[in-house]
């Protein structure tokens, strides 16, 4: 099947406009993502979902309304520890305890097998009108978020003992952006799935990283690779019949490993910079995910301890 037959029947269409919407969504979340260097954090969310979905099957309410509801749960209780310091440890327990209840609970069920099936790998083919709506709103409100709180989110991603002293209420901050990178899983579900969806989130914004030296133009990349991770990962999985949902994240996979090869051939803005001695720009602050390292490998000057559930830094009030 052609690309063009993409647009042949109203399956196609749905998953076409279902695929630009969550690329976008994935790629703009993704830049804060791996400033913050959560991307361990994001796939932890994407397992603690888990439960959620399999008691949502159980009670028989929507599947993504439980994934969601739990999943918020999951991000209070996350935040709660991490402003205790423990948040070393946070993320390890919250992989795996969360998924070990959703196998315990699946364990001792039967007959929605196909539709956790779906949640687990994505099936964008199946998605209806009300879903594109839903994906739509979420992605137009996550993105007006984060243009909104851009300043603050960057600032605290560089240097969180600055932000608190700057007068930001950095926990409150920490908490929406968690909402966000959970509102984002929730919402690329149906076209990749819970499994698959952290890497639509971050190879998008982790290649982007490679070769912009700016948060702006490292995030206008970030979201036109995921949308067209999205759209050509489709048009593989129509014209030679495979899951869409993998298509969909080896796209985006096979871009980051195309990039990380050219890299050092082409010489991309963040090498260059790396290059220079005592350069200082404005991706340099954020450490080994938020940018490349300084001169000489080390981090810039003004490297900053990421959000509570980034790293093992002090949670300043």
């Amino acid at each position: 099947m052609a690309a063009l037959d993409l647009l042949s029947d109203s399956y196609t269409r749905r998953a076409l406009v279902e695929a630009v919407f969550v690329g976008a969504l994935c790629g703009a979340v993704g830049v804060h993502v791996v400033l913050r260097r959560l991307s361990f954090f994001a796939m932890a969310m994407t397992h603690a979902t888990f439960p959620g979905v399999v008691l949502a099957a159980i009670l028989g309410i929507n599947l993504y309304l439980g994934s969601g509801v739990f999943g918020f749960l999951v991000v209070l209780a996350v935040a709660a520890l991490s402003a205790r310091g423990e948040n070393t440890s946070v993320t390890g327990v919250v992989l795996s305890g969360s998924f070990a209840l959703g196998v315990l609970l699946l364990s001792a069920q039967s007959g929605f097998t196909r539709d956790l099936t779906a949640y687990l790998v994505g099936s964008i083919l199946t998605v209806q009108a009300d879903d594109l709506v839903t994906s739509g709103i979420v992605a137009a409100v996550v993105l007006v978020v984060l243009a909104l709180l851009s300043k603050e989110l960057v600032f605290g991603a560089f240097d969180r003992d600055a932000t608190v002293a700057a007068g930001y209420p950095a926990g409150r901050l920490d908490v929406v952006f968690l909402l966000l990178v959970e509102v984002t899983i929730v919402t690329s579900v149906p076209a990749v799935g819970t499994i698959l969806s952290v890497a639509l989130i971050v190879a998008p914004a982790a290649t982007a990283r490679l070769w912009c030296d700016s948060v702006r133009g490292m995030t206008m990349l970030s979201v036109a690779l995921g949308v067209a991770s999205g759209v050509i990962g489709l048009a593989i999985s129509q014209q030679w019949s495979v899951a869409a949902g993998g298509a969909i994240v080896l796209t985006a996979s096979g871009i980051f490993a195309l990039s990380v090869l050219l890299a050092p051939a082409v010489g991309t803005p963040a090498r260059r910079r790396q290059a220079r001695p005592g350069a200082r720009t404005t991706m340099g602050a954020a450490g080994e995910e938020g940018s490349l390292p300084g001169p000489g490998g080390g981090a810039p000057t003004r490297g900053g301890t990421p959000g509570p559930v980034a790293s093992g830094g002090t949670n300043s009030r």
